[in-house]
This record gives structure tokens, C-alpha cells and sequence, in this order.
């Protein structure tokens, strides 16, 4: 008898996660991921965090803890302190009680969480995203029913931050549009605006009613630094206006398959936060009911004790660190070589990916040749580089230049 599913289409591989299906299939010594977006060592490995190694001890051994539901929001320590992380331990907003939290499933939970709320409980349903972003975000608005609409944010002619195409789309977008902001190293360009530019992009959005809706995925692994990766979020929170953001835990603390995030939804005054979190609460029970327990008890282990949180904050910056000499290494190495063209953006593009500028051609090209993968619009993660495999790369890169239009 026929399945009643026989109907159903085989759904085409994720961009980005059919990269490495690829690479495993592959049995080439030679081969090269650089298309997962997770830290690598020098030697090609996942790393797990010393600190969260600690962490999880301590949890192991505490034979006071068990494994209840925790409420629908997660974690109230976790919440606290993820929202004093993001927004700074003196932000008027956290003493002002104006900031609902709730713990999610990581990034993408955080924004799907946001979105469904939004579309629920604001009175616009446009959300403005840049051009280009990650792949999953137009997926997630469109499926919590908001209608995706994109800003110029690349210029491929300058492999850097269309600022003029930036202003002149947030200029026109309608009042009260929801726009989504990468907190801190773009993906997947690696094009951050500056201070200033973050200024004037503040500027437009109040006063257009805008609603910024920040993907803070990368703080402290962008510049090593926590406090300079939360600039842009601080900088609009200062201004006492309102804004959604979603944070993650999978890069900055490594804990990718926790999938431990947060929601943040900063509020003009405590009673309307405190409403804001009742229906956000509304949002996620009959989503997954209520959030796993384990990775965000080692966030909250880790942010709450002075000492692990100095010795995480070391080895976040040694990851960040590792990566930007990636990229130092990678352009240095192109240069030598006397590759074609103008490499400077590979060193001005910061955080884990850099977006190459080489074609769909020459990525087919450098897979089919050199057995090195990454997403079929250039980008490669800086975090699966080391020392031992850049030369490679950069053969790979200087042979798809010169032989690849």
C-alpha cells in the first residue's frame, strides 16, 4: 500500500550544513572545511572551553540539583545576567526594571521567539533585514508570519559596508518597520559599521519610529572584547527608546549544542516589560513548553563567579584573537604570492567569517581542484584556518583568480 506521504518532495540539502555533508563524503587528504561557522583550534579540532569544563564539574558534583522543569521565561539567574551582559551592569534600563528576559534556544530560538511575539502584539508585520544575511533569518521571520523586505548593506565593488544604499532603504522603509541589526560581525561579510556610522544609523531609525531587533550572536568574539562588541545594542538602549535582542551562547562560550540564547525586550517603563514577558511567556509554551536546564546553568555559573568569568573572558579573547591572525595570516600569504587583486578587506572585515569576493565560479572551481568547501557565495569561516592549511588555500585562491573569470 502507497504512503500517504509518497507525495511528499525530497527538500533541498541546507546551503551551509550541505557544505560539510559534502566535505565528509570527501576522501581527500587535502580537504578543507571552511564552511561551518564553529571555532576551530590550530589543529582542526571543536574546542570546549576550560571554563565550561569547570563549570559543568561543579554542576556534576552538587548533589543538590535535579532535573525539574524549570518556569516557561528559563533560568531567572541566567536571565539576569545575560541581559547585564548584553546591556552592561550599569545600564539604566536593568536598574530600571525596563528589560524582559527569557531564556531560548539559543540565537535562533531568541529571534523565532521575538518574531512570533511581534507579529502577535505590534502593529506593523515588515521586517527590513540586510542584503546579504544569514540564510536563516528571511526562513524565520517569513515562517512567524512577517513579510521580509531587504536593505543595501554590501558593496561588492568595495567589498565593504554600502552605507549610502543603507540609509537611503531605512530612509524609505515604512514608520514603525521592524529592522534587524547584527549587533557585531556581520554574517556573513564580516562588514560592521563604525561608531559613527552606527551614530547616524541610530539617528534614522528613531526618527523614523523604526523598531531595531538586534542578532547579537558574536560578543566578544568579534574584537576579543565584550563591552566594544555590545556598542551598537548600548548605544540605542542609551537613548531610552525600545528594541528586541537575541542572544547566543554557541560562539562566544562554545556551546553550540546547548542551544542556550536569550531574548531581550527592553521596554519604556517596568510595567509594560513586565506585560511584554507575560505574553512572550504566552509565545513559548505551547512552542516547546519550556527551556533545557543544563547550558544555561553553565552560563550562570560562569557569569556569576568573578574568577571563571575573568578566565572565560581570556579565552574568548584567545579565540578572537586566533582568528584575526587568521586573517593576517591569509593576506599576508596572498600578497607574497602576488595574487591578483585587492586583498585589504580579508584584514578590515572582522569576526568569524570573511566574505572573499570570489565567485560561484571559482568556489566550484576550488572545490573541484583543491577539495576546499565553503557556502557558493565565497564566504569562508577564519575559524577553520590554521597556520598548516593556509598555504593551501592561498593556492587554491591565486590558481581560481587567475584561471577563473
Amino acid at each position: 500500500m502507497e504512503s500517504v506521504f509518497s507525495n511528499v518532495d525530497r527538500a533541498p540539502e541546507d546551503p551551509i550544513l550541505g557544505v560539510t555533508v559534502a566535505y565528509n563524503n570527501d576522501p581527500s587528504p587535502a580537504k578543507l572545511n571552511l564552511g561551518v561557522g564553529a571555532y576551530r583550534t590550530e589543529e582542526g579540532k571543536p574546542l570546549v572551553l576550560d571554563v565550561v569544563r569547570r563549570a559543568e564539574q561543579q554542576l556534576v558534583n552538587d548533589p543538590s540539583r535535579v532535573k525539574e522543569y524549570i518556569p516557561i521565561a528559563g533560568l531567572a539567574d541566567f536571565n539576569k545576567l545575560s541581559a547585564k551582559l548584553i546591556l552592561g551592569a550599569d545600564s539604566p534600563a536593568i536598574q530600571e526594571s525596563r528589560v524582559a528576559t527569557i531564556q531560548c534556544l539559543s540565537g535562533t530560538g531568541s529571534l523565532r521567539v521575538g518574531a512570533e511575539f511581534l507579529k502577535k502584539h505590534y502593529h506593523q508585520s515588515v521586517i527590513f533585514i540586510p542584503k546579504p544575511t544569514w540564510g536563516n533569518h528571511p526562513k524565520v521571520f517569513n515562517l512567524a508570519g512577517l513579510s521580509v523586505e531587504y536593505y543595501r548593506y554590501y558593496d561588492p565593488s568595495t567589498r565593504g559596508l554600502d552605507f549610502q544604499g543603507l540609509l537611503e532603504d531605512l530612509g524609505a522603509a515604512p514608520s514603525g518597520a521592524i529592522v534587524l541589526l547584527h549587533a557585531c560581525a556581520h554574517n556573513p561579510t564580516g562588514v560592521d559599521p563604525t561608531p559613527e556610522q552606527w551614530e547616524q544609523i541610530r539617528q534614522l531609525i528613531r526618527s523614523k519610529s523604526l523598531l531595531p531587533f538586534f542578532d547579537s550572536a558574536y560578543q566578544g568574539f568579534a574584537s576579543g572584547s565584550l563591552d566594544t562588541d555590545a556598542h551598537s545594542v548600548r548605544t540605542f538602549v542609551a537613548d531610552g527608546g525600545e528594541c528586541l535582542i537575541a542572544q547566543s551562547y554557541a560562539k562566544n562560550m562554545g556551546l553550540y549544542g546547548e542551544r542556550v540564547g536569550a531574548l531581550s525586550i527592553v521596554c519604556k517603563s517596568a510595567d509594560v516589560a513586565s506585560k511584554v514577558e507575560s505574553q512572550v511567556k504566552l509565545v513559548v509554551r505551547p512552542m516547546y513548553s519550556s527551556p533545557p536546564i543544563h547550558g544555561a546553568s553553565i552560563v550562570a555559573t560562569i557569569l556569576k563567579n568573578s574568577d571563571m568569568y575573568n578566565d572565560w573572558t581570556i579565552e574568548l579573547k584567545g579565540m578572537a584573537d586566533r582568528i584575526i591572525r587568521m586573517r593576517q595570516q591569509l593576506f599576508d600569504a596572498l600578497q607574497a604570492k602576488g595574487t591578483p587583486g585587492d586583498w585589504s578587506h580579508i584584514i578590515k572585515q572582522i569576526g568569524m567569517f570573511t566574505f572573499t569576493g570570489l565567485n560561484k565560479e571559482q568556489v566550484a572551481f576550488m572545490n573541484k581542484e583543491y577539495h576546499i568547501y565553503m557556502t557558493s557565495d565565497g564566504r569562508i569561516s577564519m575559524a577553520g584556518l590554521s597556520t598548516r592549511t593556509v598555504p593551501h588555500l592561498v593556492d587554491a585562491i591565486h590558481a581560481a583568480v587567475t584561471s577563473v573569470v
